[in-house]
């Protein structure tokens, strides 16, 4: 019981970064949709306690807003490198509300898991999320990405995907960038097909 008000008043405390939209509810913990069913909720935070805290990253990223005219996403924010990050870091985990709906609309979902009988668990930060939902793909900024998506597994057994540095260091003052995946932009060009 100690550990889950400890939690709830971890993730209450955390202040929201500097640049944060208003429009967007800062969370450091993920939040379950009513479409996620409770077995499944067991399968990503298999612990009856409060899903852990996610620690700010601020020490190693900041949102900034791009102004180069030639990035894809000027005018917008991106997530850039605080300091210099050395290759095969953790950077941060991206946090979300969890949901088993379709959101072909939301720029801001990722797959987090499929279960065996097919039902397909999401991570959308569209209205609410941390800094990870700023992170951008490389495709039209750099020849490749500097961070990676992947798994993982936090020491409660909770999964979470996370942002790596690649193989390489990333300067202080880099644009943090991934690869959405090739999924990802099919299913950006179907919903603007039908649009």
């Amino acid at each position: 019981m100690a550990r889950n008000s400890r939690n709830a008043k971890t993730a209450a405390s955390i202040a929201q970064p500097a640049h944060w939209p208003t429009h967007v509810q800062y969370i450091s913990v993920y939040r379950f949709h009513l479409s996620v069913p409770t077995e499944t909720r067991a399968l990503i935070c298999p612990k009856s306690t409060a899903p852990e805290a996610c620690v700010p990253s601020r020490s190693l990223t900041i949102i900034r807003r791009i102004s180069e005219h030639s990035h894809p996403a000027s005018g917008q924010f991106g997530l850039f490198a605080a300091r210099k990050i050395p290759p095969r870091t953790h950077i941060l985990d991206y946090i979300g509300e969890l949901h088993c709906d379709d959101r072909p609309e939301s720029d801001y979902d990722l797959s987090l898991y499929r279960t065996r009988e097919g039902l397909s668990i999401g991570v959308d930060a569209q209205h609410m999320g941390n800094e990870a939902r700023f992170v951008n793909d490389f495709r039209g900024i750099s020849h490749k990405p500097n961070a990676v998506f992947e798994d993982r597994r936090t020491v409660d057994g909770e999964l979470r995907m996370s942002i790596w540095s690649g193989s390489d260091c990333i300067k202080k003052g880099d644009e943090i960038l991934v690869s959405y995946g090739k999924s990802w932009w099919r299913a950006r060009e179907e919903c603007e097909g039908n649009a």
